[in-house]
């Protein structure tokens, strides 16, 4: 049995609690990633109100288009007239614990959670490279989901996959010495 037909472009929305790095961030990864497939979404469970600025700069510095980011709350995401959604990933501890809304459609679920960049500490590159490190991480792991074929896979093995995902813990990137 199929989990998911051909239809295109498929609706993914990351969660975190503030909407404000991490969760944007994958946003921004799996809509360029997806290539017309997939459309990525964020929002979080008490959103900050504003983007975090290093995270801006990142993505910015990453090429990406960030001129329509903003902090938004999920419950943008239940209402009747929201996009139906086909995944929800949660990319942070604090928001898989919290109580979600019902999502319309019944969409696949997942944790991927990572550490918060915005708690880094140390000086300016320090914190920059946390932010950076969290880019790549994303990428490698919607890299992975964009390349599974959703098409053959049944509901149980999706889901498998999809939290064997949120488990993969990606090395660091080496510097050179």
């Amino acid at each position: 049995m199929k989990v998911v037909s051909s239809k295109a472009p498929f609706n993914v929305l990351f969660l975190c609690t503030g909407n404000s790095a991490r969760s944007i961030m994958a946003e921004c990864v799996l809509t360029r990633a997806g290539q017309g497939k997939f459309r990525g979404f964020s929002a979080g469970s008490h959103p900050t109100g504003h983007v975090n600025p290093i995270a801006l700069k990142v993505l910015q510095q990453a090429h990406f288009d960030v001129s329509q980011l903003r902090s938004k709350s999920w419950e943008e995401f239940a209402r009747p007239e929201a996009p139906m959604l086909d995944f929800v990933f949660t990319v942070c501890d604090n928001a898989v614990k919290e109580v979600c809304p019902i999502w319309p459609g019944q969409p696949m679920t997942a944790h991927w959670g990572l550490p918060d960049p915005a708690m880094a500490e140390g000086s300016e590159a320090e914190r920059h490279l946390a932010f950076a490190d969290t880019l790549r991480m994303l990428s490698n792991r919607i890299g992975i989901f964009v390349s599974l074929p959703l098409d053959s896979l049944s509901k149980l093995s999706l889901q498998k996959k999809l939290d064997e995902i949120g488990q993969s813990r990606v090395p660091a990137s080496k510097e050179p010495a």
